[in-house]
């Protein structure tokens, strides 16, 4: 089952209040012992002091109680940076808290654990925060339906779906009237390599009895240009996939196929272009699948019509 080194995500399962419990707990013993001398080695040259400045508490999910944190270690001088996470009674790199060593976790794998949901919130939220600090994505539902995309023993992408019949936000009894590809995240350094369409493949089949299926509006260039290449290889989906906005009926929906015939986007990067051309709502510079809207602004404009 595995390569030897156990990663958090392969150790015993713990839930939120396991997490809050041991995160208080620190806390009160790092106040206890103020002047421990204990130090972090990020790398071979560099290496953050454990002190009470330098740790802060991340909230995992959006607004919900009880709250669910995990503790964060950052460098003294940039509080937006992660190095570490405290896990399991130790501190963690942040790129070992998103590796495996089991075999079994490998391509698109539904989110089931809460250190699988950790590690959707690390993707969403730190590892590809852009450097002017901007956070891309809202917080999700603990109860969010994601996957996590694993290639070589590493988490390099998820996504998200609301599925058909979901509450379209916490304050409405909206209800979503179609599945809809909500969020979707691919790593920088594993782009251009197919993964967006492989996604697509995942989702559609995902709900291979929907008639109909939505990505969440607005798309962005970028994600435009990996739904064309997509509908390109698979034209049995160019009546099925629509841009939509919550909760998804005819009059939120607009097919996508039929506005690229159109010519109602701007194409951006396919996947396997040049990097330089990029540009993206959210990211300039940023290729391929990138986030193509804020979630958290999508959650909250989401209304009835």
């Amino acid at each position: 089952m595995s390569t030897g080194i156990m990663y958090p995500v392969d150790l015993p399962a713990v839930d939120d209040t396991e997490l809050n419990s041991a995160a208080q707990q620190y806390l009160s013993t790092l106040a206890a012992t103020p002047c421990s001398n204990e130090w972090f080695q990020c790398s071979q040259t560099s290496k953050v002091e454990i002190t009470a400045r330098n740790i802060s508490q991340l909230q995992l999910f959006e607004d919900e109680q009880p709250t669910c944190v995990v503790l964060a270690l950052h460098p003294p001088d940039d509080q937006t940076k992660v190095v570490a996470l405290y896990l399991h009674g130790k501190w963690w790199h942040l790129d070992d808290v998103l590796r495996t060593s089991s075999k079994s976790r490998s391509g698109l794998v539904s989110v089931q654990t809460m250190m699988e949901r950790v590690i959707v919130f690390l993707l969403s939220q730190v590892v590809e925060r852009p450097s002017s600090g901007e956070v891309l994505f809202s917080l999700h539902p603990r109860t969010e339906s994601c996957k996590v995309l694993w290639m070589d023993n590493q988490a390099v992408g998820f996504y998200s779906v609301k599925h058909k019949g979901s509450l379209c936000d916490g304050w409405t009894s909206c209800s979503y009237l179609l599945p809809v590809l909500d969020t979707v995240l691919v790593r920088r350094s594993c782009r251009r390599r197919g993964f967006s369409l492989q996604i697509l493949v995942d989702f559609c089949s995902s709900f291979s009895s929907e008639e109909f299926l939505g990505i969440s509006s607005p798309l962005s260039p970028s994600m435009a240009a990996v739904v064309r290449s997509f509908l390109q290889q698979h034209e049995e989906h160019r009546e099925r996939l629509y841009e939509v906005e919550a909760p998804g009926g005819w009059t939120q929906r607009r097919n996508i196929w039929l506005n690229i015939r159109l010519d109602r986007y701007h194409l951006g990067i396919k996947e396997g272009s040049s990097p330089t051309s990029g540009q993206t709502q959210q990211n300039k510079g940023s290729i391929s699948f990138q986030q193509w809207s804020r979630g958290s602004s999508r959650r909250k404009t989401a209304g009835c019509f």
